[in-house]
């Protein structure tokens, strides 16, 4: 692995857990419920549930210019996601089959992975129906529609985003047990937490980052450790949902995860397999 940027100034702090590489484990029960649409596809929210989502996304948007890609921005000007009140699905699905294909699916709070790599394979993005409490705003151990909607979405209307994201479903619902472990932390260095080279500097693209204001503000510090982005490496590298990321992989372009769709990147992480694992950047979880 090839370093980029600063060395790191110390061991990593925790952070809030917002983001899961796989929602998505069923057996996990959760204390929030999703919303269900009436007869009309409607939605109703709380006017709590609203100020939630308004203080949310009112925050974020102070920390991503200047942070996020040029495609992730792009991306939130085609959504033009309301700042009052939550969205309704199906006006983040009518953008996303127009510029890519995609849609938004509505899913229970925590989903299986056959259903999670079979929506992601069918260029559906799973989205919980629910908004984190007030009382949650800033420690979350699921994704709520505001990290799957504001984090997510705005870089599906990329093309090569998107069509990795289905590549990536794709691998997965044929995948076992072992092999999904490994293809995880492609998809956790690259959809979740990835970053991307410009010609204005380093930017971010991965929502997990784009939904957090603390990781926006880490990801592009002197703390982290940044390499450039190789496939074999990512899939190598161990990570923790529970701390800020002590390492992230950088792409030249967005064009790396279009050339990752015409490769055999079950090959790939058969290789990482009998590589092994990289020895971790973090501590062990019961001694952080």
């Amino acid at each position: 692995m090839r370093r980029i940027g600063p060395a790191p100034s110390g061991r990593p702090g925790r952070r809030p857990r917002e983001h899961r590489v796989m929602k998505k484990d069923a057996k996990k029960p959760s204390k929030y419920v999703a919303r269900q649409p009436d007869e009309q596809g409607f939605i109703q929210y709380s006017d709590i549930e609203h100020q939630t989502w308004q203080r949310l996304i009112e925050r974020q948007l102070k920390v991503v210019p200047g942070r996020a890609c040029d495609e992730y921005l792009h991306g939130l000007e085609l959504l033009d996601l309301p700042h009052d009140r939550i969205p309704q699905l199906e006006e983040v699905s009518s953008v996303l089959r127009r510029e890519t294909g995609w849609e938004v699916a509505r899913v229970p709070a925590l989903i299986g992975f056959e259903t999670f790599f079979g929506l992601l394979a069918d260029r559906k993005f799973p989205v919980a129906t629910f908004i984190r409490t007030p009382e949650e705003f800033d420690y979350l151990q699921e994704p709520d529609i505001f990290h799957e909607i504001f984090g997510h979405c705005a870089m599906l209307t990329n093309p090569a985003f998107a069509n990795f994201t289905q590549k990536y479903g794709q691998l997965g619902l044929n995948a076992t047990p072992k092999e999904r472990a490994y293809l995880a932390r492609l998809y956790w260095f690259t959809v979740e937490f990835g970053l991307i080279n410009t010609a204005d500097g380093l930017r971010i693209y991965g929502g997990g980052i784009l939904s957090s204001p603390k990781e926006t503000l880490y990801a592009l510090g002197h703390e982290p450790e940044r390499y450039d982005f190789d496939a074999l490496d990512a899939l190598r590298t161990p990570y923790r949902i529970d701390i800020v990321q002590p390492i992230y992989y950088v792409l030249n372009d967005l064009q790396q995860l279009q050339e990752l769709t015409e490769i055999d990147l079950m090959a790939q992480a058969h290789k990482a397999m009998e590589l092994g694992l990289f020895e971790p950047r973090f501590p062990p979880k019961d001694a952080a």
